[in-house]
């Protein structure tokens, strides 16, 4: 049996894959940061090296 360490940014808009050690929990799902989780609230974006989610 395998256990998942690792998955992608619950964001559909992102290209982030997460540690589910330090993802951000929000309503059930796994965010790689705040302003995912936030729905990009401001035009904020991830801030993760080479992601542009939400970017303008």
């Amino acid at each position: 049996m395998t256990t998942a360490t690792q998955m992608k940014c619950a964001c559909n808009s992102c290209l982030c894959v997460v540690s589910l050690e330090s993802a951000v929990l929000k309503d059930g799902q796994n965010y790689c940061s705040g302003a995912c989780a936030d729905g990009h609230k401001n035009g904020q974006v991830c801030g993760r090296t080479g992601c542009t989610c939400n970017a303008a």
